[in-house]
């Protein structure tokens, strides 16, 4: 290993690069066809925080397995959060991210709702770009690539009380180059509206982007694809008729068509994710000229909507696939179909303006990208 040092926030990091690096050659074969999450860079970086000593030993590190003592709390009472973001390799051969700094603030409000330690956002920005200063060549230059980052950090105490929240963690930064998300094109999906299970109630986790409501999320996953459909859609717990997102990603519907085309998505009641994605599409949408509102949609609403006409598109947004057409919607009551089934104009629109600021095809008239360098 090479040894160096830099420092941020008061907080130098030790750089230990790995003496095991894939070679020019060995990596490009594993960015022909990497898929998603399976394929990880040749390194990590780590920092740790000690109650009373604060956050410490920053570190860029050899990518590779942790030692955890089977008592370790994070394994027991699940205090981990995490994020999702995406480097792009822009025309010019710069590096990017898409509005890292609201992931630094997200990452942040998830911490303390779990009882976790607050990460300074300028080190979580240096921590990305570290990673990407020793690993850029990992990001994929072909179309509908991108290099995925996973921040993410968990309780490190070692033992089986449950009467505080740990006093040690452990943040941790690592990325995969992935794929286009989607299979031969772009496809509507098929989502099955859940009365069974729900995703998070009032005063609960949903907001937070914690590792619990994804396992939470699994049965209701399996439902959905026993009942032929390939996303859950989660309703409100009180009632189960109030929709609230799909998955792990938020909902928009468009009412009217053409220059008639409006948007709606279901405001933040403390339930949802505050999605990212979604934010920037209330104010992209608007600069295309699309009206869009935050405003709550029952599932009768949806039905009657799409079987008059009036409800023209539906789709779901999120880090991982951008934006998902949704084409069909099924229930317990039966099964509706959206417009044609087809990806909309308005929801293709979107998608193309959205992808094309991330990747630097579009301008940047809100100031959302980030560069690292090349």
């Amino acid at each position: 290993m090479t040894n160096d040092n830099t420092t941020t926030s008061g907080l130098a990091f030790d750089i230990q690069l790995s003496d095991r690096r894939k070679t020019p050659q060995e990596r490009e074969a594993l960015l022909e066809s990497p898929g998603f999450g399976q394929v990880f860079t040749d390194h990590m970086v780590s920092i740790r925080y000690t109650e009373g000593k604060g956050w410490h030993d920053a570190k860029l590190e050899p990518y590779g397995p942790l030692s955890l003592d089977p008592a370790t709390s994070a394994l027991h009472y699940a205090q981990e959060i995490f994020e999702g973001l995406k480097a792009y390799r822009h025309p010019d051969g710069s590096l990017a991210s898409f509005r890292p700094e609201a992931n630094a603030a997200r990452f942040n409000r998830s911490a303390a709702r779990m009882a976790m330690p607050e990460l300074p956002e300028d080190l979580f920005l240096k921590s990305i770009e570290l990673l990407l200063e020793h690993d850029g060549e990992w990001v994929p230059t072909k179309p509908d690539f991108s290099l995925y980052l996973r921040p993410f950090m968990i309780s490190t105490d070692v033992g089986l009380g449950v009467n505080h929240p740990s006093r040690s963690y452990v943040y941790l930064l690592i990325a995969s180059p992935v794929g286009s998300y989607f299979s031969g094109g772009i496809k509507p999906v098929t989502v099955w509206l859940s009365t069974d299970y729900t995703r998070a109630a009032p005063g609960g986790t949903g907001a937070a982007k914690f590792a619990g409501n994804y396992a939470a999320s699994f049965l209701a996953q399996a439902q959905a694809v026993e009942k032929g459909c390939d996303q859950v859609v989660w309703l409100d717990a009180r009632e189960h008729r109030w929709v609230e997102e799909m998955g792990g990603m938020n909902l928009w519907f468009v009412f009217g068509s053409g220059e008639n085309a409006r948007l709606r998505t279901p405001p933040l009641t403390g339930t949802l994710l505050p999605g990212i994605t979604r934010e920037s599409l209330l104010t992209l949408a608007p600069d295309l000229g699309i009206p869009a509102e935050e405003k709550p949609i029952s599932t009768e609403e949806w039905r009657k909507a799409a079987e008059s006409g009036e409800l023209t598109e539906v789709f779901a947004c999120g880090t991982a696939a951008v934006i998902t057409p949704v084409g069909f919607v099924k229930s317990d009551e039966g099964e509706f179909t959206i417009g044609d089934g087809t990806p909309g104009p308005i929801t293709m629109r979107l998608r193309e303006e959205l992808v094309g600021v991330q990747t630097g095809q579009r301008p940047d008239e809100h100031g959302w990208v980030t560069r690292f360098g090349k």
